[in-house]
């Protein structure tokens, strides 16, 4: 993938960065592998520090390299303490020498009473802020009322960067009923009139103060028409789980596979395809958010009280792909989903997600055609726990290339060679 073009190529780097494309004596011959850019993840909960019990920077990172992501940006929850201050920020940054085996950034939280923080935090690099309209499920990171909200945006419009939004009404979800065990009785727990209702809160807020805003996570097809009736400053995302499962597959008692917003039906799953071939929907990214088995009630199999969050960091390029390929989708839309659009909303496009000259010299060289079954046990991520537990998924990454190093090949993942960035900028924080 040079570009937006899939065509082959000689690339040839130095110092970490691309310096020629199509020169003779290119520095890998890698056959007839498919080379993209290294994938950007925007959407990762590395719980490091505070809960590294869940994640951690160490694990995660070697997933990434895994998968054949070279770039993570770190979600503001659900550290202890959450990146909400410059000195919270501090404390994340200190959490990671030595540890990384990709380049990591930063997204800022926005809670009630954190506002006077935004601009010292993006002066320390942040990408931008993540906020909540509901419930978070950790009490350190309270929602925003869209009041407080709507009052906070001009000023980081002003500062040029993304407010990202979890969106779903909390007037619409309700207390669970019936048997806990049923996935049923915990779908119907968060409608997706709710989401729905939310998205075209968020469109209408980025209307009317012009702030760049990204709606989080879409998983149905009301989130899908409301992001589409928003401005051009309004972006969406969504994630393989929504795009591979749907939820009259799901049995009970099985809690991997609870996350919010839900699962929902296959025809929920379709729209997020069609969201995503019309250009509503502009990147698929993991919202990985692994937790230990006793948090997911393995045991007793209680969506109403497992931990909502999937763990799937290092299975974003074959999810994807799998599906992908069934519907005729070709490489150059999957560099955009999973590379460019990532990085672009992370503000680090200048030198990640695409294969360019004077591009970080980062890679991700895999098999279209390979196809290996999941095991948990055999990822790299803390937990081995999976809602992909025993599927065939189409797409091996054979190699992964970070500033021009190998990290991942042979099953075998090189840590070390990962930085902590700042957003707009090669240098490190």
């Amino acid at each position: 993938m040079v570009g937006e073009e899939m065509r082959p190529a000689s690339i040839r780097m130095e110092q970490g960065v691309i310096v020629g494309i199509d020169e003779s004596g290119a520095d890998l011959d890698l056959g007839d592998l498919v080379v993209m850019p290294g994938l950007v993840d925007s959407h990762v909960h590395v719980n490091d520090p505070g809960r590294t019990e869940w994640e951690g920077f160490a694990t995660a990172t070697r997933a990434a390299a895994a998968g054949g992501t070279t770039t993570i940006v770190d979600m503001p929850l659900n550290s202890i303490p959450p990146t909400v201050s410059r000195d919270a920020l501090a404390e994340k940054r200190a959490a990671t020498p030595g540890n990384l085996s990709v380049d990591v950034a930063f997204w800022g939280g926005l809670i009630p009473g954190s506002e006077h923080e935004i601009g010292s935090m993006v002066e320390d690099g942040v990408c931008g802020f993540k906020a909540f309209l509901v419930d978070s499920g950790v009490p350190e990171f309270p929602p925003m009322t869209i009041d407080r909200l709507a009052r906070a945006l001009p000023a980081i419009g002003e500062l040029g960067v993304p407010v990202l939004v979890h969106a779903e009404d909390p007037a619409r979800i309700h207390h669970l009923a019936g048997d806990p065990t049923v996935y049923g009785s915990y779908l119907a727990t968060r409608p997706a009139e709710g989401e729905g209702a939310a998205v075209h809160t968020v469109a209408r807020l980025a209307r009317e103060t012009g702030a760049r805003m990204h709606v989080l996570h879409v998983s149905s097809e009301e989130a899908v028409t409301a992001l589409a009736s928003g401005p051009e400053s309004l972006t969406g995302e969504t994630c393989p789980h929504y795009l591979t499962f749907c939820a009259e597959e799901i049995t009970a008692g099985s809690t991997p596979f609870k996350c919010a917003p839900p699962i929902r039906s296959a025809e929920h799953r379709e729209a997020l395809w069609e969201g995503l071939a019309e250009g509503v929907l502009s990147m698929v990214v993991s919202d990985h958010s692994p937790a230990p088995p006793e948090v997911k009630r393995i045991e007793s199999g209680d969506f109403g009280s497992a931990w909502g969050g999937i763990g799937s960091l290092q299975l974003r390029l074959p999810a994807t792909w799998t599906g992908a390929a069934a519907r005729g989708v070709d490489f150059p839309e999957l560099a955009r989903w999973l590379a460019r659009e990532p990085a672009r909303l992370a503000g680090l496009d200048e030198h990640k997600g695409s294969i360019a000259v004077g591009m970080d010299a980062d890679l991700a060289i895999w098999d279209p055609d390979g196809a290996a079954e999941v095991k948990g046990a055999d990822l790299e991520h803390r937990h081995p726990l999976t809602p992909y537990e025993g599927m065939t998924l189409r797409g091996s990454v054979v190699r992964t290339i970070l500033g021009g190093r190998t990290v991942f090949e042979d099953g075998v993942v090189v840590p070390g060679h990962g930085r902590m960035l700042r957003r707009d900028d090669r240098s490190e924080l």
